[in-house]
């Protein structure tokens, strides 16, 4: 099975790669446009930038699976503050399965910047002097000290969106 993950970052690709090893035969990685803004706030956004990402690898190349992975920020419900979301969407060209990854709060000092405008990649190599911080650790290893890394993130987003693929429980 050959799968199309609509990013070039490296991340995505091994954490797809590692959520997909069993079946997957090749996994590429293809340039997309997201269709939604850099710094995607809220779930729907977050979700329709991982879904169009999906949906256009997909279709780069006759792929079997697409695979869109995209970061956000948002606010929770019943909670304060800023938080850390990540969604990833397969699709097969029919149906389409959803995944997140964990949620985590941001410091006040990060959310009053995203806030500004700010995208958090960047944000985060100006705070801690680093380039490149979304293609290593990211947001998760940094805010979690890399007890959770952003592989490890997008790993349990990628294998739920592709949970209606494999277990039988969506039909």
């Amino acid at each position: 099975m050959r799968v199309a993950v609509g990013s070039e970052n490296p991340v995505k690709r091994a954490a797809t790669e590692r959520a997909l090893a069993d079946v997957a035969t090749a996994v590429e990685s293809v340039a997309v446009e997201s269709g939604v803004a850099e710094q995607p706030w809220g779930e729907a956004e977050t979700i329709e930038g991982a879904r169009t990402r999906a949906e256009r690898a997909r279709s780069a190349d006759d792929y079997d699976l697409g695979v869109g992975i995209e970061g956000g920020v948002a606010s929770v419900d019943g909670a304060n503050g800023l938080f850390l979301i990540m969604w990833a969407a397969v699709t097969d060209g029919k149906q389409v399965g959803l995944g997140a990854g964990p949620r985590l709060e941001l410091p006040e000092t990060v959310a009053s910047r995203l806030e500004a405008g700010a995208e958090l990649g960047p944000l985060l190599d100006d705070l801690l002097d680093t380039t490149g911080i979304k293609e290593d650790q990211g947001a998760a290893g940094v805010l979690t000290d890399r007890i959770i890394t952003r592989e490890d993130a997008l790993f349990q987003a990628v294998a739920g969106g592709f949970g209606p693929f494999v277990s039988g429980q969506y039909d």
